[in-house]
């Protein structure tokens, strides 16, 4: 994932609608689910921790009716050991970075737990996120490990001072509305089953309706994703919001009408630019989708998390997506990703389980 460096409480129809919105477009929103406030990754490449704690929030807000602050650094933190041992099993040539993918914040929650934002921030003297240095120094003390012949047995005491230094330490225990917990026990509070969510892409270097491991460089845990024709992914999608369900998002948003001005992302023609008129965008196909994949033309540059669906003004279909680059980017910290966007552009996505449509659950368990 390129590392973006950009630095809700839900939003109802009328406060979208009356949003100052630059440019041609005109959003109606005709369906959206609860999500939390926006908040920003700042100099970071660990959206897709932003973006999945959102999607667990929303998730806790559906399931619980408590909207809840999670932190992302704790479990960005945990993620950053997997990935240390990972690369120093495959001698260095396996990745090590500040991405990772939406199943690698369901492990963590699964294997480690959670835990609120204000207990565990991971910043220094409440300064921004800023993580050049801390990769830096991480994989320079990686490659010394390397370096020697034989792997000394307590390279990771070492690696969890740098990650102190950085981040702060990590408390075993701590106190959250009058209660202990550890991060395990506070995690379970929510009756949160990760194995319940599943992962979807569209990609036909694969059959159809079997499950793969993606590869793109940050799925460095080789996660797998049930592969869908890209109608049913949209159909997967458009199920899941008007059930109630949030979707977290995986794609690539450095396309020219990805715009940070107008809050919008759409499929612009070649040369062509956002001006004063709703632009006529390019109709994606699975084909299509094949060849951008393929010729790296579309990477997973950015993970979202969609909690709704919108119109324009002419009726044009659009997707509600919360970011993480801060409440000042797009429309209050969302952008509207149109439907032929989304279609050509969407790398992966995860949603639960009850949120798949029967045809397609079944279509999956064939196989």
């Amino acid at each position: 994932m390129k590392k973006i460096l950009l630095s809700l409480t839900f939003l109802s129809l009328v406060q979208y609608t009356n949003a100052q919105i630059s440019g041609p477009f005109r959003f109606k929103v005709v369906k959206n689910n609860e999500a939390t406030e926006v908040k920003s990754q700042d100099n970071t490449g660990t959206c897709w921790s932003y973006s999945a704690s959102s999607f667990i929030e929303s998730e806790i807000l559906r399931k619980k009716g408590k909207n809840i602050d999670l932190s992302e650094m704790f479990v960005v933190r945990k993620i950053y050991l997997e990935k240390a041992e990972s690369y120093l099993r495959y001698h260095g040539k396996a990745n090590f970075s500040q991405g990772a993918l939406a199943h690698d914040q369901l492990h963590a929650m699964k294997v480690y737990g959670l835990m609120p934002e204000e207990i565990y921030s991971g910043k220094i003297n409440g300064k921004t996120h800023n993580h050049t240095e801390l990769e830096k120094e991480l994989k320079n003390y990686l490659d010394s490990v390397l370096a020697k012949e034989i792997i000394e047995p307590h390279w990771k005491e070492h690696f969890e001072r740098v990650l102190d230094k950085h981040l702060g330490v990590c408390p075993a225990l701590f106190t959250y509305e009058n209660a202990m917990y550890s991060a395990q026990s506070f995690a379970a509070t929510f009756g949160i089953n990760t194995d319940d969510y599943i992962g979807f892409t569209s990609y036909t270097h694969h059959p159809f309706y079997t499950e793969f491991s993606l590869e793109i460089p940050d799925n460095f845990s080789r996660g797998n994703y049930f592969n869908l024709p890209i109608e049913q992914m949209m159909e997967l999608m458009e199920y899941s919001i008007n059930k109630g369900f949030t979707v977290e998002w995986d794609g690539d948003v450095s396309e020219t009408g990805f715009s940070r001005k107008t809050g919008s992302a759409i499929l612009l023609k070649k040369g062509e630019l956002i001006g004063d008129t709703l632009p006529t965008e390019n109709v994606p196909t699975q084909e299509l989708r094949q060849v951008t994949f393929d010729s790296h033309e579309t990477t997973d540059d950015h993970l979202m998390h969609i909690t709704g669906m919108a119109i324009d003004q002419i009726g044009k279909r659009y997707y509600v997506t919360k970011n993480s680059w801060g409440k000042s980017y797009g429309i209050n910290g969302y952008v509207y990703m149109s439907e032929n966007y989304v279609k050509l552009k969407t790398v992966s996505v995860f949603v639960h389980k009850d949120a798949i449509p029967p045809a397609i659950l079944k279509s999956i368990k064939k196989h």
